[in-house]
């Protein structure tokens, strides 16, 4: 018998038992869907948060103290590993980069002080405050929906003046308009003078949820960082190259200065790391894979389920149809025809099971996205890996009963009760 025998004679017998048969093919469905929601979750999320890396530009450089071993790999070749001595960063490291460091598009350092109380009237909240400079918001791709960005002057004269984030905005203010209004910051009072446009949380923190004041006016009013030398200390330094193209040349020059602001020896290793987009990608790419890969591992114990429901099905139908394996065997139907019969029947059962787990899936990622608390991202990638495994599940579970059937002896088959 050809396929589309063999596909008929599998309709029939899925179709004489339609409730068994529904109830077998729905392991299959749960774990289809399950693999095309899920590994649409762990995409979404993936493309989430290279869009937010990407979002501050391809071009950016961070200078972080300590050593920071960013790569992609198991999770035990990644992270934050201590050296022998650390040397906190400050603003004479960023000043020596501006000076020393041709065609930059602009250095920022950034003072973070994170649990700082942030008032309006009788409505308080904690937030983190940013000591920055005033290319900061350029080098770091932030935009001011309302209000301004402070200048050259107003950090020079440690000016008492405060950008908010969206979030930190909304809290204070509800529908107010800030501009303009008084805010105390560590019970210091600032005048609100721009709010930025929401970019949503990152790998340096979540700017909507901050408050900028200039870094002059940080040191005297919220955090008078120093070094044991005396020398103003900076949580971070970010610069920002020309073009992408810049960013090896760059990369290679901060070294070379930090190395020599922090007085490094050859042959010793640096107390400080130089991090690049790239780096960051490839970070969260590592981090991301490993969550979908977990997600998907998930949802494959669903169908391995399913096909064990099929084997155990497929063993009843083969016992029930013992009589009908050994006539058929009688009048000349060779093992192999047997064997396919059962193979196919199976197969239909799986392929049947992934179309409607794959409309399903596709279906709870959608909602899931419509949502907005978690992105998803339908890839025919995974469409296909659940088509594919949904098939193997078939055909692999469908093996052991379809050849028990075409072993059977036509004799005790036909004699079977």
């Amino acid at each position: 018998m050809n396929f589309l025998r063999n596909f008929g004679i599998a309709i029939d017998a899925l179709l004489a038992n339609k409730l068994r048969s529904g109830l077998t093919m729905l392991g299959i469905v749960i774990g289809v869907a399950s693999v095309v929601a899920l590994l649409s979750i762990g995409n979404g999320v993936q493309q989430s948060i290279n869009s937010q890396i990407t979002s501050i530009g391809t071009n950016l450089v961070t200078v972080v103290p300590g050593q920071v071993r960013i790569a992609a790999g198991p999770p035990t070749n990644q992270g934050i590993r201590a050296p022998t001595q650390t040397r906190p960063l400050t603003d004479a490291d960023a000043n020596a980069i501006r000076e020393r460091v041709p065609n930059l598009l602009g250095v920022a350092p950034e003072l973070t002080s994170n649990n700082v109380t942030v008032a309006f009237q009788r409505e308080k909240i904690l937030i983190t405050a940013r000591g920055v400079t005033v290319d900061y918001n350029r080098v770091r791709n932030l935009e001011i929906a309302q209000g301004r960005w402070f200048d050259a002057a107003e950090d020079e004269r440690a000016s008492r003046v405060a950008i908010l984030g969206s979030d930190a905005a909304d809290a204070l203010f509800g529908g107010l308009n800030p501009i303009g209004q008084t805010i105390r910051i560590s019970n210091a009072p600032f005048t609100v003078i721009g709010v930025t446009v929401p970019v949503g949380a990152g790998f340096a923190g979540n700017p909507d949820t901050s408050v900028f004041v200039p870094l002059q006016t940080a040191y005297r009013t919220i955090s008078n960082a120093r070094t044991a030398t005396g020398a103003r200390r900076v949580s971070v330094i970010y610069i920002s190259a020309l073009s992408s193209d810049d960013i090896p040349r760059v990369e290679r020059e901060v070294t070379q200065v930090m190395r020599q602001q922090h007085a490094i020896r050859e042959g010793e290793e640096d107390d400080f790391t130089v991090l690049t987009q790239q780096q960051f990608l490839s970070l969260a790419g590592s981090i991301t894979g490993i969550l979908t890969l977990f997600l998907g591992s998930i949802a494959g114990i669903s169908l391995l389920v399913g096909g064990i429901g099929i084997m155990n099905i497929m063993l009843v139908s083969v016992t029930e149809r013992t009589m009908e394996i050994g006539l058929r065997k009688a009048v000349g139907a060779k093992k192999r025809t047997i064997l396919m019969q059962f193979l196919v029947e199976t197969v239909t059962l799986s392929l049947i099971g992934g179309t409607f787990g794959i409309l399903l899936g596709v279906g709870a990622a959608l909602l899931v996205g419509a949502t907005g608390i978690i992105a998803t991202t339908i890839t025919l990638e995974s469409i296909v890996l659940a088509v594919s495994f949904s098939l193997a599940v078939g055909l692999f579970f469908g093996i052991y009963p379809a050849n028990r059937a075409a072993n059977l002896q036509p004799i005790e088959a036909v004699r079977y009760e």
